[in-house]
């Protein structure tokens, strides 16, 4: 549900608009003729989102978005405006307005931008709370588990929130690294002010350095307006750069000027822009090796991770696992109308074995399906979706086994849509590689460099990396140089 409120002093025609946009029941919109009318609603109730008229009765409509943004910054501004200059809304932006829209509005543009502001709305005020057991009440943004490296995360989180400092947060697709990233920003001395989130990797090369730092009328073809950036207009607040592994390199160079000093110019631009941003970015990547092979600039590796927090993927969260289901059902039993209160031994079992590749994001997927083809209050094994509806092989060959492990994980990551199945498959054949061979040598990184037929650095960075602690069967401490 979105809450709107329109303060417009035009014709109903503008507020029918928005209306038919978002209908009630299940959107709730507002309509105030007047700034000062608009003001006292959003000190009364908090919406998510305002659509603000530049001219106003009563006050300019700069004016009322200070006002606003003075009650409560982390309320996503939206203009709409006559005048196709548009420079009052444009200054707006640079003090932190969502966007802005012409008139006569376009419906399919009101929906898309609206959409997009209440989305951000929903992660700057949704709770990441942090929780070693299932939270009382349902909480969306909960990251919930109690083994050791999830209690990590939760000291991790305690010691850098309130350290103006770059944050780089790492772990497989699926963990659950923007969560992470939340409950960093709503712990921090920035947690009333924006935070905006931005996929590095959903976004075409050629259009990642606009949206990040913004452009200049003229700048390219199809450049008819100036075009303020999430640097620019997320000033006092914090960025968090999804993917940030997947940045052009040519890109690189400007981040790195940004994180050092704070400036920046837009596309096409002279102007030298001053920010005050925190950056927490994540990644799937092996940004270190990925430095090594050239492909990530190692000085921007160093500034991005002055700290760096790791998620552990879910199927190395021991006893986690049950208590993630019962907190994603009763979630979804709400969204979805369902009343699963039991899961069967079986089914239990199966989840259990299941490697879970996609982590977070494919539990969450497969307990919706199975919730969807559920008619009781008990889950049964019928329900499964197809991925995990047969056990894992536990007879044969330990090889077998591991080779099964295997294909499910390139498997789950083609279902993905994965563009970086090589990396990833080979992260995963290292996981099960490494430590067999370790244990093999007893020890003995030496013998099991040259098995492996690789430097003994690089074989020490590897285990490093991917948090690997070899068993020694022997007992014996590892050889020094």
């Amino acid at each position: 549900m979105a809450h709107v409120l329109l303060i417009d002093d035009d014709p109903d025609l503008i507020a029918e608009q928005v209306r038919h946009a978002f209908p009630a029941p299940a959107h709730k919109v507002e309509v105030a003729r007047t700034g000062a009318a608009g003001v006292a609603r959003v000190r009364e109730t908090a919406p998510d989102v305002v659509l603000l008229d530049l001219r106003l009765p009563d006050r300019p409509g700069l004016d009322i978005y200070e006002e606003i943004h003075a009650v409560d910054a982390r309320i996503p501004v939206v203009f709409v405006t006559l005048s196709k200059n548009a420079d009052a809304a444009i200054e707006a932006m640079k003090r932190g307005a969502f966007d802005y829209l012409f008139k006569p509005l376009n419906p399919a543009q009101l929906r898309r931008v609206v959409g997009e502001a209440a989305e951000v709305a929903q992660r700057m005020r949704e709770p990441a709370v942090l929780a070693e057991t299932l939270p009382e009440e349902d909480v969306g943004g909960a990251i919930v588990g109690a083994c050791p490296a999830m209690r990590e995360v939760y000291k991790a989180i305690g010691r850098v929130a309130a350290q103006d400092v770059p944050v780089l947060i790492t772990g497989e697709s699926g963990t659950g690294k923007e969560l992470v990233a939340r409950a960093i920003y709503q712990h921090s001395r920035r947690s009333r002010a924006t935070f905006l989130a931005l996929n590095c990797a959903a976004i075409p090369e050629n259009l990642l350095e606009s949206e990040l730092f913004g452009y200049e009328k003229g700048a390219f073809t199809g450049a008819d307006r100036k075009r303020i950036g999430k640097f620019e207009q997320c000033s006092g607040g914090t960025l968090f750069l999804d993917e940030i592994g997947d940045m052009p390199l040519a890109l690189q160079a400007k981040m790195l000027r940004v994180l050092q000093e704070q400036t920046f110019e837009r596309v096409g631009g002279g102007e030298t822009i001053t920010t005050d941003v925190r950056i927490i970015s994540a990644t799937h990547r092996d940004l270190k090796a990925v430095s090594a092979d050239g492909r990530f600039r190692s000085d921007l590796y160093y500034r991005l991770g002055v700290f760096t927090i790791h998620l552990p993927p879910l199927r190395e969260r021991g006893d986690d696992l049950p208590v993630l289901i019962q907190h994603f059902l009763r979630r979804f039993n709400r969204e979805l109308g369902r009343d699963v209160r039991e899961i069967s031994p079986e089914v239990m079992d199966r989840l259990r074995a299941y490697p879970w590749p996609g982590n977070l994001r494919e539990l969450q997927s497969v307990l919706k399906q199975a919730l969807l083809g559920a008619a009781g209050s008990v889950l049964l094994p019928a329900m499964l979706p197809e991925l995990v509806a047969e056990p894992a092989p536990t007879a044969g060959p330990a090889l077998t086994t591991e080779r099964s492990s295997l294909e499910e994980f390139i498997r789950g990551r083609l279902a993905e849509g994965s563009e970086t199945l090589h990396d990833d498959a080979h992260r995963e054949l290292d996981r099960v590689l490494l430590p067999l061979v370790m244990e093999y040598t007893r020890g003995n990184q030496l013998q099991a460099a040259k098995i492996l037929g690789v430097a003994r650095q690089t074989l020490r960075r590897r285990l490093r990396e991917l948090h690997i602690t070899p068993r020694f069967t022997d007992g014996s401490e590892d050889d020094t140089d």
